[in-house]
């Protein structure tokens, strides 16, 4: 709480100053309402690219655009007042340049008020990385699974097993050196996660890598249990929303069927109550 009485919203060097200390919590967010729940228990609010495939029934993450993370990043920004707002740049939106990836990242902060992007990518973005952060972007980083990179590798498959555990710690190393301020590490050994951890000066997000690492963050219908054919083996369901949710709806249809809702308490008289004739 800051001496005017407003809560301090969380910074990238508040989240830099974390490593090896307190835990940092993180959860993704695409809408108002969770915005707000997730504002109140976390560190930060990731909009992320996943937004595709959980709200908008996409197939991946591809198709994505920048104007559809414009979309719910302004809306989750509303619900935020003390949790760092993170927005992805999409696939296509930073891959191709240096100065294209500025460009799309300086857009999304000024129409979202984002505090920062995350791209993924490890050695090969690294020029990129460093551009953005000389030119006033923070950015988290992402590297070990990509799911934008998920037709080149052949699928959601662990990455960083046996000697290619090299290629990641040299990729979460290059990134943390060109100015990223904290680097998600997805779909990894945990063994390797805990040596990234270790070698990197900034934080590390896990996802499906180490509760060693310097904080978490999971997709937040996932760990709601939202999605009934869907579990990650790197995923606990917190909650069991799926089938509590299709149970109520079931609840109403049948209600609405039989013509007991909506019941004399939910209308209204020809009156108001307590209106003389």
């Amino acid at each position: 709480m800051s001496a005017t009485g407003v809560e301090k919203r969380i910074t990238p060097p508040d989240i830099r100053a974390r490593k090896g200390a307190e835990p940092i919590v993180m959860l993704t967010a695409y809408t108002w309402p969770i915005a707000r729940i997730v504002d109140q228990h976390c560190d930060i609010a990731l909009v992320g690219d996943s937004v595709g495939m959980v709200v908008h029934g996409l197939p991946s993450t591809l198709p994505v655009t920048l104007e559809m993370m414009i979309l719910h990043g302004q809306a989750v920004a509303r619900g935020l007042t003390r949790a760092m707002l993170v927005i992805d740049l999409p696939f296509g939106s930073y891959e191709e340049s240096r100065e294209l990836a500025f460009r799309s990242a300086a857009r999304v902060i000024r129409e979202t008020g984002a505090a920062a992007v995350k791209l993924e990518g490890g050695a090969h973005m690294a020029d990129t990385i460093r551009f953005l952060t000389e030119r006033g972007v923070p950015v988290m980083g992402h590297v070990g699974l990509l799911p934008q990179a998920v037709n080149t590798v052949g699928g959601y498959k662990v990455q960083g097993r046996g000697a290619d555990g090299d290629r990641v710690l040299a990729d979460a190393r290059a990134v943390a050196d060109a100015g990223a301020f904290a680097i998600v590490l997805e779909k990894i050994p945990a063994s390797l996660a805990e040596e990234i951890t270790a070698a990197v000066p900034v934080p590390t997000i896990g996802i499906g890598a180490s509760a060693a690492c310097d904080g978490q963050v999971l997709v937040t219908d996932d760990m709601l249990g939202l999605f009934t054919s869907f579990r990650p083996k790197f995923v606990k369901r917190f909650a069991d929303l799926g089938p509590a949710a299709d149970e109520a709806i079931k609840a109403y249809a049948a209600e609405v069927r039989a013509r007991t809702y909506p019941a004399a308490e939910h209308l209204f008289a020809d009156e108001a109550p307590g209106k003389k004739g």
